[in-house]
């Protein structure tokens, strides 16, 4: 069964990667892990206070099939950990790599948005990061875009953003279609 590790940050986005590890966990018995920089507890935007299992460098690509990273304050702030080695370690495998909000420009800031199409909150965003050269593949969308194990997604697309990393992993299907279904139920036109 696949294994999906949440790189947490303090202030993360906490709703950004909910649906997701719900889905996952809930209806698939995948074993979710977090992480912290330094495996210190941190706190999210919405006050969560999550004690992770372990710092950065002990995500290990061979037993973790994806890396996850929510957006949150921390970059506006200008206070983020550098995520580059770590997500090039898990690309090294060829393992699933996923942002949402502004850790979607936090991949822009590694490289690994400069060959693959992506979105996120903004073009601009991403174009902070002298690392990023990948305009031509950016994609100016509200839903999650995956591309070579690739996710990206806008900070407002939680419900496309895990749609995509279930793919990801090969866990879409029937099943997972019905579930988020209901979560994207909102979206849709009213019935007249």
């Amino acid at each position: 069964m696949p294994r999906i590790a949440l790189a947490l940050t303090e202030e993360f986005g906490d709703w950004e990667p909910a649906v997701l590890t719900a889905m996952a966990r809930g209806y698939f018995g995948v074993d979710i892990v977090t992480a912290s920089p330094d495996g210190a507890a941190v706190t999210s935007m919405g006050g969560l206070n999550v004690t992770p299992d372990m710092a950065y460098d002990e995500l290990d690509p061979e037993t973790v099939h994806a890396l996850v990273i929510p957006g949150g304050l921390i970059w506006e702030k200008g206070n983020a950990p550098d995520l580059t080695d770590l997500v090039h370690r898990f690309r090294a495998q060829h393992r699933v790599v996923a942002g949402i909000c502004a850790a979607a420009s936090a991949l822009a800031g590694t490289g690994v948005l400069n060959t693959v199409s992506h979105t996120g909150n903004s073009l601009e965003s991403h174009s902070k990061y002298e690392e990023y050269q990948g305009r031509e593949h950016y994609l100016d969308q509200p839903q999650a875009v995956s591309d070579k194990g690739v996710v990206t997604a806008p900070g407002s697309s939680p419900v496309t953003f895990a749609t995509e990393v279930l793919k990801a992993l090969d866990l879409w299907g029937p099943e997972a279609e019905a579930e988020l279904g209901v979560f994207a139920a909102e979206h849709l036109p009213p019935k007249q």
